[in-house]
């Protein structure tokens, strides 16, 4: 049963995993407003329809102007700097972008009281190393600040929950990729970064000996999804892993990569091994049952096929490194070149 024409908000609707979202909520029939500030989105990414705003979630005054003109319905929190692993490094950064800037938006959202539910794209991270498949029953360990920043947002969604009767669905997407991803990051989403290195001619960057295991989610495995919740009052108020079920060694998935993109033997340099989780990849049966018919699976071989055709047609973009790096201590070499 769909929805009566609403008001919406998609934080990071002009990165990846948003824009395909708030494309989604505008097929729907509803008023979507985008607000993001560019940091690794386009504009020509937000999608026809929506409402842009350029502008940050740690902008409170912004935040609350907002959610005063549009009485927002359903917010959608996908924004986010998600550099897991230089998170280390960059730790005022991360928790002012993915804590504070997500307290700004529940804040708005409670004090407006018009929204209905509070959607939320938290992260596979904040599992840490528990066993796999990592399962929504597991006690949340993060290992990293990216990780712990999200599971914090997590909680406070819950005694928001508590104390305010805010609603919320939180999503812990995995290894998403595919079109409008931004290949020009060096810090994350690997599939981007190899397709960026192979049409720039230089070797494939793996850390360590590329036995890391990992499901790779296609953005039609998530996006759809994500969007879709609304319309499911019965499934809010709980969390979802959500994404692809089976793990490939990034050694191997370099491979697939390079067969999709017309290499037809891998140049692949091997470089200081991480500190980071080997082995990551999430059970998806909780949300099979309530989302089941929503799911596409797409296989990886076509979804790295489809994106490969996208990342020809158009431009490389150069590469960005960040700009402030605040721990510099074991900082990985090839990163340490970066911030030179």
């Amino acid at each position: 049963m769909g929805l009566h024409m609403k008001s919406m908000l998609v934080t990071g609707g002009a990165g990846f995993i948003g824009s395909h979202v708030a494309e989604a909520l505008v097929r729907a029939g509803h008023q979507v407003v985008v607000l993001d500030d560019l940091s690794g989105g386009r504009e020509a990414n937000v999608p026809q329809g929506c409402s842009f705003v350029r502008g940050s979630v740690t902008d409170p005054a912004l935040v609350d102007k907002l959610f005063a003109r549009h009485r927002f319905s359903f917010v959608f929190h996908l924004a986010a700097y998600a550099a897991e692993g230089l998170s280390h490094f960059i730790k005022r950064f991360n928790y002012e972008n993915n804590l504070i800037g997500s307290v700004n938006l529940i804040n708005a959202s409670v004090n407006t009281g018009s929204v209905e539910c509070f959607v939320f794209t938290s992260s596979i991270a904040v599992y840490g190393r528990n066993q796999v498949p990592m399962v929504e029953s597991l006690t949340p360990q993060p290992e990293d600040p990216y990780g712990i920043a999200k599971y914090a947002v997590e909680l406070d969604l819950r005694e928001a929950r508590e104390m305010f009767g805010l609603n919320y669905t939180i999503f812990r997407p995995h290894n998403v990729y595919g079109e409008r991803q931004n290949i020009g990051d060096p810090y994350r989403n690997v599939i981007g970064i190899f397709m960026r290195q192979i049409l720039q001619g230089q070797p494939l960057t793996i850390f360590g000996d590329g036995r890391q295991m990992r499901a790779f989610s296609h953005i039609d495995d998530v996006a759809p999804v994500i969007a879709a919740c609304i319309e499911r009052p019965t499934t809010w108020n709980d969390v979802y892993n959500i994404g692809a079920d089976h793990p490939w060694t990034v050694l191997d998935l370099a491979h697939r990569v390079c067969a999709a993109m017309g290499q037809t033997t891998p140049n692949i340099h091997h470089a200081e091994a991480r500190n980071e989780v080997q082995v990551a990849y999430s059970s998806h049966e909780k949300i099979k049952k309530v989302f089941g018919d929503l799911l596409k699976n797409v296989p990886l071989d076509e979804g790295i096929a489809r994106m490969a055709e996208w990342v020809r047609r158009t431009h490389v973009l150069p590469v960005s490194p960040f700009k402030n790096i605040e721990v510099r201590k074991n900082l990985p070499p090839a990163w340490q070149a970066l911030a030179t």
